[in-house]
């Protein structure tokens, strides 16, 4: 431009690159962030492989990897290539642009600005449906190795005659190709069809043809594609009815065909199919006709065809035919869906008994005689006595115990007894000074195994220990006691290095210890320090003079993190145990194998189905399921995770459950077979929890065996409320030693109780044999009582107990000075054509932390008593004294010899109590402070002479009823706010 004047214009400013040494910089940095980036992505895959090396589950990660990358590249290459081919043929099949229209020209500027970059975009594009495709089918890993080593159910289904295989194994892969089709032939018309209009190929304002006959052709085959896809899966969904769900009756997520599929939608999916493959035929017939008119036409007729054959025709049937007539239409498919679900669930073999309900036996002193041989009650609750563990046995603040313990058997005097077990795991919140040293480096384990007798406690109402204090000792032969392993242990260790760990205190001081094992993984090498400090966020894994030599870090350390892991393809049981056998503590894992696939069986929510008043209150015990819902599950893998080595094993319980096999196909040499389990392991396993609950379940409708009962509904029952706490949560599933009437000896049982449907009585109890190596485990034995007797359930029971009014004057006392009563379980045994239900009251009372048993409820026959101990309960209810035993070492006792008589001791400082409580609440009517706190004097002093009077050696085996109430400045408690019902 010439110059205007106007003066000196002044320097010119020049933008220039950058200079050498700041591109220098920028490139470096840039090299650095995609070092890094690649460095944090391999870390997470070099710490996985390391670990599954360390546990040598090493073909698990191989397998599981090397499918998901062949999904990935195959199904990705495939989208790719449908996508890319697609957009090069419509680009090749675009027309000559001799005479420009205004629709024509507006998009030639769009043709010039991506004409340089052809190649690119259409890389581009090819490679990002390539990923997401490639992403989405490596999820299948599941389904592809499910399909590709299925083996044979050995059954067939009632309607198509299929092995029971194809709808577990095969359907799903199907229709994940079907899917997989269905995506690339609608990404591919989407993109041929938008490469056709940018090169004008298709119009939309432009006057004459909307579309060339090249353009015409293509998509036509292209939609045919589509509607072929549409075919097979109208073909496919013929096959699906039978794994199909549905709302029937009072049954959610009823499975198989019912009267209208079989009649009405079986029908139309074959004529359907018959429309779409004549439909298919019309658009690839384009290619020769160059016209959509037929293909249009006959896709109507489909869509048409699809509202009234596959949605109007089967609601007039189920109008017209079905529903007038339902019960006589349904009742053949709906006897199918029985066999099915019980056969599917292992509920098939249910013993059904009628029971009275009621006992016609006038002999009381017989039915006394007979508690002892029909049941080992066990009166300390597992879920309730943590805290007089951890009070009791804790030693340290860097102990904990769970907050649920567990129930075993262990021998005693040569005779199995219930055993209620929990191991001092590491807690480190009670680390007196938290860093990262002492936190990963110096107290990395638990020590020892505190065990009770289930069945007694001792005087003063606590546990009689069979195992206890640190180093643990008694009953038990010697065993390793370091617990690096547990259900508590969620945090990373560092061990064997130059750090010494904390072992256990006692008076001599601190004991240290090195790890000794081979578990974890070296940090030896500086490649694993650098990974293991970017994958745990931690950079001084990476520089710690902590770290030396020997030095290995432990992870993945509770029981069901690590069978879930090396064992990605099974659905993991919410209660993990712990055993001593052969020296070693192990850890017991049950684990199912499930799918959703089993045809006319309905399907179950496994997160719904397993919570109990027990999960609602510890997360710890939920299951951890692989697909929640399922309609076959089998308890076909026992784990073991070694509590010091971490070494996790999986053994083969169900030799013929055909799901387990596949995965044994695709997971070669990952599970050993049932018969190395041990003697000695054999002895701890038991009858699942989660699998217990799932059946029960199923059998609150399933337990009949005729359609016609099944339709009326009449028969359906309900699991009750947990009646000793407020959550609303079903009551959970009990351990118990006991004998079912049909048995002829006690067998270490699960069991439960059921009530009719929105009714609370009573309605059939059910017990499955929970001991694992004898003939009669896994045995469900139900007994049902009459319809027209009405027996108490456990929640009028508990309704009795808290309104009878000398019960709930105790209740009030025991309450009293700042106490809280908290209810164990409420136990339920058959006897002589009756139910004895049984529940021990715990009082957490004054000062003291932890429940104390003080007070056994006993009902039987509607008549309830409430004693500070069992037998003495028990003679009351029966009126009648059962046989004296010797109370047991450390002063407990199983069956304590009950009184000749009353103690006027204490009966008289329990009235005392009242009198004095009376007078405080008059006194507080009145506003008179002086007199409240003479009345609050004389309670303390009541209370007191009653601990005293009940702890004198002629009360032995129960703990007082008031005993531990304490001296405080209010007449009532709280309730504990978990455990305690409403009281009178």
């Amino acid at each position: 431009m010439p110059d205007r004047g106007g003066g000196p214009t002044g320097p010119r400013i020049r933008v220039g690159r950058p200079s050498r040494r700041v591109r220098t910089l920028l490139m470096t940095l840039g090299v650095l962030a995609v070092l890094g980036m690649a460095f944090t992505m391999f870390a997470g895959f070099w710490t996985d492989w390391l670990w599954y090396r360390s546990v040598h589950y090493s073909s698990v990660f191989t397998t599981t990897l090397w499918t998901k990358i062949g999904l990935f590249f195959v199904f990705g290459l495939l989208m790719a290539l449908a996508v890319g081919f697609n957009i090069w043929l419509a680009h090749r099949l675009r027309p000559p642009l001799s005479a420009m229209s205004m629709e024509q020209q507006n998009l030639d500027r769009y043709r010039m600005g991506i004409a340089p970059y052809k190649k690119w975009l259409l890389f581009g594009i090819t490679a990002l449906v390539g990923l997401i495709a490639g992403a989405s089918a490596s999820g299948q890993w599941r389904t592809w190795l499910m399909w590709v080593n299925g083996v044979p159910f050995g059954e067939k289904d009632p309607q198509f005659k299929l092995d029971v295989s194809f709808y577990s194994f095969d359907l799903p892969w199907y229709r994940f190709l079907l899917g997989f089709g269905f995506a690339a032939a609608i990404l591919s018309v989407i993109a041929a069809a938008l490469t056709h209009y940018l090169y004008g190929g298709l119009r939309i304002t432009s006057p004459g043809a909307r579309a060339t006959a090249a353009a015409t052709g293509h998509l036509s085959v292209l939609i045919g594609i589509f509607v072929a896809l549409k075919a097979v899966a109208y073909w496919l969904d013929r096959y699906g009815l039978a794994v199909k769900s549905s709302d029937f009756k009072a049954t959610d997520n009823w499975t198989g065909l019912r009267y209208v599929d079989a009649n009405a939608y079986l029908p139309a999916k074959t004529i359907l199919f018959c429309i779409a493959v004549i439909c298919a035929l019309l658009f690839f017939a384009t290619l020769w006709r160059r016209t959509w008119q037929l293909p249009v036409i006959g896709f109507g007729l489909m869509v048409l065809s699809a509202i009234l054959i596959g949605g109007l025709y089967p609601a007039i049937v189920q109008k017209f035919q079905v529903q007038p007539n339902e019960q006589a239409k349904e009742a053949p498919y709906v006897e199918k869906n029985l066999k099915a679900t019980r056969e599917a669930y292992g509920i098939n073999g249910t013993q059904v008994t009628e029971y009275p309900g009621v006992s016609k036996t006038e002999d009381k002193t017989r039915l006394r005689d007979d508690v002892n041989s029909t049941a080992s009650i066990r009166i300390m609750d597992p879920n309730i006595i943590s805290p007089t563990f951890q009070q009791l046995q804790q030693i340290r603040n860097y102990y904990a115990f769970p907050t649920n313990l567990d129930v075993d058997r262990y021998p005693k005097n040569g005779k199995d007894q219930d055993t209620v077990i929990g191991l001092r795991e590491i807690n480190l919140n009670g680390i007196p000074k938290r860093n990262w040293i002492n936190d990963h480096f110096r107290y990395t384990h638990g020590y020892g195994v505190v065990s009770a007798e289930g069945t007694s406690v001792d005087s003063q109402g606590r546990p009689v220990f069979t195992n206890s204090d640190l180093p643990s000792k008694g009953d038990l032969p010697k065993y390793e006691q370091r617990v690096y392993y547990g259900e508590k242990t969620t945090m990373y260790s560092i061990v064997g290095g130059p750090q010494k760990e904390i072992d256990y205190s006692d008076d001599n001081g601190e004991k240290t210890t090195s790890y000794k094992g081979d578990s974890g993984v070296s940090l030896s090498n500086p490649v694993n320090r650098a990974a293991y400090a970017v994958a745990f966020g931690e950079p001084q894994i990476l520089y710690s003079g902590a770290i030396g030599d020997g030095s290995r870090i432990l992870y993945n350390r509770t029981p069901k993190e690590r069978v879930e892991s090396v064992a990605p393809w099974l659905t993991i049981d919410g209660d993990a145990y712990p055993a001593v056998v052969d020296g070693r503590i192990q850890w017991i894992v049950d684990a199912y194998t499930t799918t959703n696939g089993y045809p006319y069986s309905s399907r179950t929510t496994l997160g719904d189905t397993t919570a109990d008043s027990l999960t609602a209150s510890n997360n710890q015990r939920a299951v951890v399921a692989q697909q929640n819902q399922v309609n076959y599950i089998r308890n076909s893998v026992k784990a073991t995770v070694d509590a010091y080595t971490g070494q996790v094993k999986l053994y083969q319980w169900d030799t013929k459950d055909p799901v387990l096999k596949t995965w044994m196909k695709a997971f070669p040499g990952t599970v050993k077979s049932k018969s190395d389990i041990s003697k000695s392991l054999m002895a701890h396993l038991r009858y699942p929890q989660d699998l217990f609950k799932v059946q029960r379940e199923l059998l609150t409708r399933y337990h009949v065996k005729d359609a016609t009962t099944f339709l009326s509904g009449s028969e359906v029952w309900q699991v009750p409320d947990d009646p000793t706490n407020r959550s609303g949560n079903a009551v959970p599933p009990y351990y118990l030693s006991m004998r079912m009437p049909d048995q002829k000896q006690q067998a270490f049982s699960l069991t439960t109780t059921f009530t009719p449907n929105g009714r609370d009585n009573l309605s059939a109890f059910m017990s499955v044999d929970a001991e694992a190596g004898t003939s009669d485990y896994g045995k469900i034995r139900i007994l049902k009582l009459p319809t027209n007797t009405t027996v108490n359930g456990p929640k009028q029971v508990q309704s009795q107990f808290n309104s009878e009014q000398n019960i709930a004057e105790t209740i009030r006392l025991l309450r009293g000075g700042d106490s809280e009563v908290e209810y164990g379980n409420l136990l339920a045994v058959p006897l002589d054509g009756g139910l004895l239900y049984v529940e021990p009251v715990y009082v957490r009372g004054g000062g003291l932390k932890y429940p104390l048993l003080r007070k056994v409820l006993v009902s039987y026959g509607g008549t309830t008593a409430f004693e500070d101990t069992l037998d003495e309960a028990l003679n009351k209810v029966f009126g009648a004294e059962g046989p004296v035993t010797e109370p047991p070492d450390e002063g407990g006792t199983t069956t304590p010899p009950p009184p000749t008589s009353e103690n006027p001791t204490v009966q008289e400082a329990l009235k005392d109590a009242q009198a004095a409580f009376d007078a405080g609440q008059e006194a507080l009517k009145k506003n008179d402070w002086e007199a409240y706190g003479r009345a609050q004097q004389d309670l303390q002093d009541a209370l007191r002479r009653a601990e005293e009077a009940q702890s004198q050696p002629d009360r032995t085996g129960g703990g007082g009823g008031a005993g531990n109430s304490g001296a405080g400045a209010s007449p009532s408690g709280s309730p504990s706010p978990g455990r305690s019902p409403d009281s009178a």
